[in-house]
């Protein structure tokens, strides 16, 4: 016997096969027609059959002696309707026999009927019949059945409409009455997977974890002639778009087996015990097609801490995740079927569904080094078409912290870029431009700031650049810009000439300055600050609480973890906790970042006192051409000037301002209220 599950396109036989459900819908359909035509029959009396003729025809075929007075003429009255007419048999010349001579036009009997009104042509019928010899014979007519059934007709049309109604609703519920507990896994078989370990970059200790999975699917007796058994279930772990699903199409694409995916989500609804229902489902559809793979993608959604929960447990959650368990023990790994669940949360995940047994290994997929972010990019730029002077590496090493699908996203917006401005290729422009947009957000070069504005801006960021450049241990300097771009008026990037996995106290520290140096060039020139450093502020802020509380950096406090760790919160389970320090420790701690802060500002306010010349050439030269590379910023603290000046920036089309009046006076933003972002500091971590 086979063992292909590809589906036949046999012909049809018009026969239901015996595992086919019948047909409700189109049986109520046609017993409704079948319906509708019976009553008309029923309904339908014998004078629809005859001729139907007028009152003064009958009079005159009488007064004529053209009624056949062989066969009975009589008066139908019906009892359950008013109708009355006379029904009889008078002789007619063929159609076809007319204009012949009258002995050759034999005439026939026909049928025929005529409505008449007894309670008013009563005395006019019977003195009609008496001087033509005729008898009127009186009958009664009792269509009981027809009544009915035209009766019941709307009654039977309301229940089909009302079927259909709840038809359609449970349909779209639960895709149908008869399938609600049926598993919604998605099955890709293998001639539609075409992803395999080559279309995967950036996570090579990942795919050489999962191989020995691929050589499993492949030959099982490999494994189980000595007696190994390969894990039930594995748990990918890492942070969104770092290709899991992506991984685990992959495995099922080398090994050539189905692929099952199923969202954590479409176990849980809201009636209980269809969830563990539709677990038992895809079990059974997947040890019909042994060997598989099935993915479970966002398991946290159905696999989260049992007996943690705000106002008591969901039950439906929970009898879902028991019948997870259930199953996963239940079947043995020899059948060939293996479960891959992927989440970015670890930590909510029930402790039973980790232990050995179930889901025996963690998979950690992390971001990409600048090795695999240049793999991912080069697998990515084989679908546009990339210039041959387009530096890849140049963007992977600018785009620490990104994740598979970021890069994707670069790739993407910078062929856009490219067609807007009708190239026929991508360059490195294009892809540098799109990383910042995928990064920072678009520029907004259409943002109308005054002179002042932009003045303030320039020297923000030029404090910060000169700071980059002369403390000893910062990232080297890539790009200042005072064109708006996201939610702040002007950048300073920075890049790492190399991933950092760790940071020294002197490198965090030189931060802190780094941070200070908009708001302290703010106030040296203008002797006035504005709400221009809060993301500086707030960024120093939580870089100073971490090297006192969780890095150990304080001399004072020395190596004690104060607080929890910066993890993320599940809050059903850590809304209880309480901090583990006293309000005096409370208040040595506030006093440890606070000196932390003061010493940087006094720092970077001595250095940026020195160098005041440079502060406003800088500043001057951002006001001229409002983006300067590393390279610029380099000249003009050596040599006093630019090498190698920018082309001037084009000026964008804007609309004459209006005259300001009280009526068209422009509201104040919000981000102006509530402290925005003039200048922000935007550097890469790691």
């Amino acid at each position: 016997m086979s063992d292909d599950f590809t589906p036949r396109n046999d012909p049809p036989t018009g026969r239901r096969g015996p595992d086919q459900p019948f047909n409700w819908r189109g049986f109520l359909l046609f017993a409704m027609v079948l319906l509708l035509v019976g009553s008309a029959l029923l309904v339908r009396n014998d004078a629809s059959r005859a001729t139907a003729i007028t009152y003064r025809e009958f009079i005159d075929l009488v007064r004529e002696d053209k009624i056949d007075k062989t066969r009975d003429l009589e008066l139908i009255q019906q009892d359950t309707t008013t109708a009355e007419y006379i029904k009889g048999f008078h002789f007619k010349t063929p159609d076809g026999l007319k204009g012949k001579a009258a002995p050759e036009a034999e005439p026939v009997s026909m049928p025929f009927s005529v409505p008449v009104s007894i309670q008013y042509q009563k005395e006019e019928l019977k003195a009609l019949m008496d001087q033509h010899g005729l008898v009127l014979i009186p009958r009664y007519e009792n269509n009981q059945w027809g009544t009915m059934l035209v009766s019941m007709l709307p009654i039977f049309l309301l229940l089909f409409l009302l079927y259909f109604l709840v038809r359609q609703q449970l349909k779209s519920a639960g895709r149908g009455a008869l399938s609600f507990g049926k598993s919604r896994a998605k099955m890709l078989s293998q001639d539609r997977n075409k992803v395999t370990f080559k279309d995967v970059a950036g996570c090579d200790e990942a795919k050489d974890e999962v191989q020995e999975l691929v050589e499993f699917l492949k030959d099982p007796k490999r494994f189980q002639r000595l007696g190994g058994k390969i894990p039930k279930g594995v748990l990918m772990v890492g942070p969104p778009g770092t290709g899991k699903t992506l991984l685990a199409k992959a495995i099922a694409g080398e090994a050539d087996v189905p692929f099952f995916t199923i969202s954590g989500s479409d176990f849980v609804e809201m009636f209980v015990g269809v969830g563990a229902s539709r677990v038992r489902d895809m079990f059974e559809q997947g040890k019909k097609s042994a060997p598989c793979l099935i993915f479970i993608d966002e398991i946290d959604a159905v696999g989260r801490h049992r007996g943690h929960g705000l106002g008591g447990g969901h039950d439906e959650r929970e009898q879902t995740l028991n019948a997870l368990l259930v199953e996963m023990d239940g079947f043995d790994s020899q059948e060939g079927i293996i479960i891959i669940a992927a989440t970015n949360r670890p930590d909510v995940l029930d402790p039973a569904l980790l232990r050995p047994g179930r889901f025996d290994r963690q998979v950690t997929v992390g971001l990409p080094d600048v090795r695999g972010r240049e793999e991912i990019l080069n697998v990515h730029a084989k679908k546009v078409k990339l210039s041959e002077h387009a530096d890849l590496s140049k963007v992977a090493r600018g785009t620490p912290g990104f994740s598979g699908a970021e890069l994707a996203n670069v790739i993407n917006e910078a062929a856009l870029l490219a067609a807007r401005k009708n190239l026929k290729a991508i360059t490195t422009a294009e892809l540098e431009e799109a990383r910042d947009k995928v990064r920072w957000g678009r520029e907004r070069r259409s943002l109308a700031l005054s002179d002042k504005e932009k003045e303030n801006t320039a020297y923000h960021e030029a404090g910060h650049a000169i700071l980059i450049e002369l403390l000893e241990h910062t990232d080297p300097l890539h790009k200042v810009t005072i064109i708006p771009r996201g939610p702040s008026l002007g950048s300073t990037m920075w890049l790492p000439e190399e991933d950092k996995f760790t940071h020294r106290k002197s490198e965090l520290l030189d931060d802190l300055v780094v941070a200070m140096g908009g708001r302290v060039a703010e106030e040296i020139q203008f002797g006035d600050v504005t709400n221009g450093a809060s993301g500086d502020i707030r960024m120093a802020s939580h870089k100073a609480r971490n090297m006192v509380c969780s890095w150990g950096m304080s001399d004072s406090l020395g190596m004690v973890e104060y607080g929890e760790s910066d993890s993320a919160v599940f809050l059903a389970r850590d809304l209880g906790r309480t901090r583990n320090y006293s309000d005096a420790m409370a208040q040595k701690i506030d006093e440890e970042v606070k000196r932390l802060i003061d010493e940087a500002y006094v720092k970077a306010k001595d250095i940026l006192l020195q160098h005041k010349d440079k502060l406003d050439a800088i500043a001057a030269a951002l006001l001229e051409f409002e983006t300067l590379d590393g390279s610029q910023i380099k000249d003009i603290m050596e040599h006093g000037r630019m090498l190698n000046p920018p082309p001037p920036p084009t000026k964008a089309a804007t609309p004459p301002p209006l005259p300001t009046t009280p009526e068209n006076r422009p509201a104040k933003r919000d981000d102006e209220e509530e402290g925005g972002l003039p200048g922000e500091l935007a550097g890469v971590p790691a």
